[in-house]
């Protein structure tokens, strides 16, 4: 195409300027500045023509090919990269997106674990209560035991020493105011022998 274009481009301007091939120099010396030589520009003419003919027929060609290979080659790697630019922003906003999900689920783990921690919590002060009560209930139960225990024991013993106290008052039956001595001497050495055991 180029070729064709070259060819028709330097036959126009031959057929344009045909006084400028045949011109003939005038005047003596050789010719001047502005003279034409016809024989010097025909046969440049012919050897640009032919040189037109040999390049488009073996050079253009090739070169024209190199350079459409090229051209190709370079539109082949910006469709490329453009290929690659909408995929990395496909896997970005894919990306974007499983860190949005993952948040949410974090959040969510978060919170059914606060829940599950109140509700643990709950439960354990809800134990611990009622292990306190039942600790209350059975320390009152045992203070109850001791107490009845106590009194009891504390019952064997008046009446032991009642009877022993009868027992001696029988024995020894003076008047009221031997019967006071007697009871109170008992009764200190009662206490002493309580004091030293």
């Amino acid at each position: 195409m180029r070729v064709n274009r070259l060819l028709t481009g330097a036959l126009a301007f031959l057929v344009a300027s045909p006084n400028l091939l045949f011109a003939q120099g005038e005047g003596e010396g050789g010719g001047g500045l502005y003279d034409i030589n016809t024989g010097l520009s025909v046969w440049t003419l012919i050897v640009f023509v032919s040189l037109l003919f040999v390049l488009g027929k073996y050079a253009w060609g090739p070169i024209v090919d190199a350079v459409d290979g090229r051209e190709k080659g370079i539109q082949a790697a910006l469709d490329e990269a453009a290929d690659l630019n909408a995929e990395a922003a496909r896997l970005l906003d894919e990306h974007r997106e499983q860190i949005a999900d993952a948040r949410r689920q974090a959040s969510e783990i978060f919170a059914e674990a606060k829940v599950a921690g109140d509700r643990v919590r709950k439960e354990l002060e809800e134990k611990a209560r009622a292990e306190a009560q039942g600790i209350v209930e059975r320390a009152l139960a045992e203070i109850e035991r001791e107490r009845d225990g106590a009194i009891e024991t504390l019952r064997r013993e008046s009446v032991d020493l009642v009877l022993a106290a009868a027992s001696r008052l029988m024995r020894e039956s003076f008047d009221q105011d031997t019967d006071r001595e007697l009871v109170e001497r008992y009764l200190d050495e009662l206490v002493n022998e309580g004091a030293q055991a």
